[in-house]
């Protein structure tokens, strides 16, 4: 009797390995390989609010590049909902419709609600990108999902972004361009910086030729190909604008 349940039990674990991953999937669904980050169903239920969003399908499939930043597959993350975190969470970002996902199971994907999304993180090319959820419409598109740099007593964000274009392949619908603006916020005003020069010229003056004088002892390279290389110079007129205000 013992026999016969043991090689029943085999003979079940094998039928349900051979249905899974034999499965075909779509490109809308997850390969065996991208789902072994997922929740087992309990996990599944006490991250109900995490997965409380719309299903989510590709409508960008016939496209040269993908919607997303950074890659087309899902990357590890964190998510903080309603003040509550997430951790180990398969995301991508959607720079074009600024919105996040995230696998439920091998078939279905969500689109998680931004409204109640606090802030993420991804882990990409061994860095962690830290995202913030800006709710209130301000001027310069200064909202949604931005990455935030850095914070002090100023502060440095990063607006990605990718726009359309037509395609003449009659088997392409088109194309994406990425574009990014940073952001150097001080004194409570929010400023887009296209290069070294228009930061120069939000500082305050009598402290431009000192942050000039650093960034050439240092040898820094900045440019807004780089938004992190802006990192170091604000870091230093923070401290130097500390010493100079108090």
């Amino acid at each position: 009797m013992k026999t016969t349940i043991v090689n029943m039990s085999l003979i079940l674990n094998m039928l349900i390995s051979i249905i899974v991953f034999s499965s075909p999937f779509s490109e809308d669904k997850l390969t065996p390989h991208i789902c072994s980050g997922l929740q087992e169903p309990d996990s599944i239920q006490n991250r109900q609010e995490l997965y409380n969003g719309i299903k989510w399908t590709n409508r960008y499939r016939k496209f040269d590049v993908s919607q997303f930043l950074f890659s087309d597959l899902f990357l590890q993350g964190t998510v903080t909902m309603n003040s509550k975190t997430y951790d180990n969470i398969r995301l991508k970002y959607d720079i074009v419709n600024d919105e996040i996902i995230t696998p439920v199971n091998l078939e279905d994907i969500v689109q998680l609600n931004k409204e109640m999304v606090d802030s993420f993180s991804l882990q990409y090319d061994g860095r962690k990108y830290n995202f913030v959820n800006i709710k209130n419409d301000t001027l310069n598109n200064f909202s949604g999902y931005i990455q935030q740099l850095y914070s002090g007593r100023s502060s440095l964000f990063v607006k990605y972004n990718k726009s359309f274009s037509t395609s003449d392949d009659m088997n392409s619908d088109g194309t994406f361009n990425e574009t990014q603006t940073i952001y150097f916020i001080t004194e409570g005003l929010i400023y887009p910086i296209t290069g070294i020069r228009t930061l120069y010229k939000v500082l305050m003056p009598d402290l431009i030729d000192e942050v000039k004088d650093y960034i050439r002892e240092s040898r820094l390279k900045v440019s807004k190909k780089n938004p992190a290389s802006f990192i170091d110079v604000i870091r230093y007129y923070d401290a130097i604008s500390h010493i100079n205000t108090d």
